[in-house]
């Protein structure tokens, strides 16, 4: 890794672990196998959001470029969010894409990702499907947001409904996440879960 950014992201990182503001918002980082190129963070679900008690685990890659480009940041826990991929954990956020700058920092990142679980953009999707269920049955997109949250970011409300349907189409043989996943983007039919599973 160039010389430049390991000396940066080493004070970067100093600056996430000994910062109040970090620790008051329930933002972690460490490293992976004592490299500075490979980070792990840790975001909390912000209060009164359908991510609140949840624990959201990010992969954080930093490239030789840094600080000229941004980090690759993807979330590893799965998540229920118009601008992350429920699938790959791909995020859609400007920063870390074309409105990156050297001033930004590893704290700015953790910070963006977190209060974009609070503000979703909707109109520059990263999942298509979440998008649409967010702009046209905003009730069921957080019902299905904390579902997510408490089963896969150890979130505290199980939602029995949700689980029981899951349940359900575990029993005619199909795998757990991918009936959650069904039912997910067919706000919870479990008729329209079952088709979409079968064709």
């Amino acid at each position: 890794m160039a010389n430049i950014a390991t000396q940066r992201i080493k004070r970067e990182f100093k600056e996430v672990v000994k910062s109040e503001e970090v620790a008051k918002c329930s933002i972690n980082v460490e490293l992976v196998n004592d490299s500075f190129t490979e980070l792990k963070g840790e975001i909390a679900g912000p209060p009164d959001t359908p991510y609140e008690g949840g624990k959201f685990l990010l992969e954080i890659k930093i490239p030789e470029t840094y600080p000229f480009n941004p980090p690759k940041v993807k979330f590893v826990t799965k998540i229920w969010h118009p601008n992350i991929s429920s699938v790959t954990g791909a995020i859609c956020l400007d920063i870390l894409k074309d409105q990156w700058a050297a001033a930004m920092t590893l704290r700015t990142v953790l910070l963006s990702l977190q209060a974009l679980l609070s503000a979703a953009e909707p109109d520059d999707p990263q999942d298509a499907v979440v998008a649409k269920q967010y702009k046209e049955n905003n009730d069921i997109f957080r019902r299905t947001a904390t579902h997510w949250t408490n089963k896969y970011a150890g979130g505290p409300n199980i939602d029995p409904v949700y689980e029981d349907l899951v349940k359900q189409l575990q029993t005619m043989g199909f795998d757990e996440h991918k009936s959650r996943v069904s039912l997910s983007t067919c706000n919870w039919d479990i008729g329209r879960a079952t088709d979409n599973l079968i064709s």
